[in-house]
């Protein structure tokens, strides 16, 4: 039997995508993840496709719309946008395959470097031109000039109204107090605007077969460049030749380190809204940490 996908993607992307040559494939951990075989004149080569449900399509236009930002920047390599929009009455994302190899010290110092690149690309204020989502969750990117405010408005304030309303849900007085108090984290430290991955952990960053470090799944934004690096920080996947690479071409603020649970704080909340289980102790325990910190 044909397989429509092929048929209809062949039609979005301008290349023969061959008929019963899906294969799943991993890079799909919210959606479902493919791998088509195509072939242009006598060349073949694959395609990587993101599917979903139809209402899946805002999240895959804020994919295309941040890869597409990051492509521009010209700093570190990304999968190229193919095509998107709805195949057989569902929402789809096809992009560039490519072939990942596992990481060298050379592609971590490539990384480190290119991550630097992309940072230097600054705007005027933080956030972005629409939201879009980190994980299943709305990221919202309304522009503020005024880096803690946004943190705290666009970032924090969000996923802890979430975290109060589901049944394990947090402390409101602490996560209250953190909240008025985030502007002491930046006495001294104005960031500028950057331009971000935004989830970049190591799942989401990759060595190709040429020797590149690539990046991809973004919830792009521009914010304080030391929360990219803060995630990396996370779930670990980033060797210290990256760090180094990193610190070589563009040095962090002195002040960095005490932010990096701060900036963290976000993500452990996040996942503790998508998934439950240890992050609601992680979070509160982050969150004691950090108000102790201030005194």
């Amino acid at each position: 039997m044909a397989d429509p996908i092929a048929g209809e993607l062949s039609k979005a992307i301008g290349l023969t995508v061959i008929d019963g040559s899906a294969e799943p494939v991993g890079g799909g951990s919210i959606h479902e993840a493919l791998r088509y075989r195509t072939q242009h004149g006598t060349r073949h080569g694959s395609v990587f496709l993101k599917i979903g449900p139809a209402s899946a399509a805002p999240m895959f236009t804020a994919e295309a719309n941040g890869l597409s930002a990051l492509a521009a920047a010209a700093a570190v390599r990304v999968p190229a946008v193919l095509a998107s929009g709805q195949i057989e009455g569902r929402a789809f994302l096809c992009l560039e395959w490519l072939d990942l190899v596992a990481p060298t010290r050379a592609t971590a110092t490539k990384l480190g470097e290119g991550l630097a690149a992309l940072h230097r690309c600054v705007a005027s204020e933080h956030g972005w031109s629409s939201d879009n989502f980190i994980g299943r969750t709305a990221q919202r990117n309304r522009k503020d000039s005024a880096w803690p405010r946004f943190f705290r408005e666009q970032r924090l304030r969000p996923q802890l109204d979430l975290a109060r309303g589901r049944r394990e849900g947090l402390r409101r007085d602490r996560g209250d107090e953190l909240l008025e108090r985030i502007d002491e984290f930046f006495a001294t430290y104005r960031p500028a605007p950057s331009l971000l991955h935004g989830d970049l952990w190591g799942g989401n960053w990759g060595a190709t077969r040429e020797g590149d470090a690539a990046i991809f799944d973004p919830a792009v934004y521009y914010g304080d460049r030391e929360t990219d690096i803060a995630m990396t920080r996370l779930f670990g996947g980033f060797d210290a030749q990256f760090y180094r690479a990193y610190e070589s071409a563009w040095p962090l603020d002195a002040g960095a380190a005490q932010r990096v649970t701060l900036y963290n704080l976000y993500h452990v909340l996040n996942h503790h809204n998508l998934f439950g289980g240890g992050y609601l102790a992680q979070a509160t325990a982050m969150i004691e940490r950090l108000l102790s910190e201030l005194g």
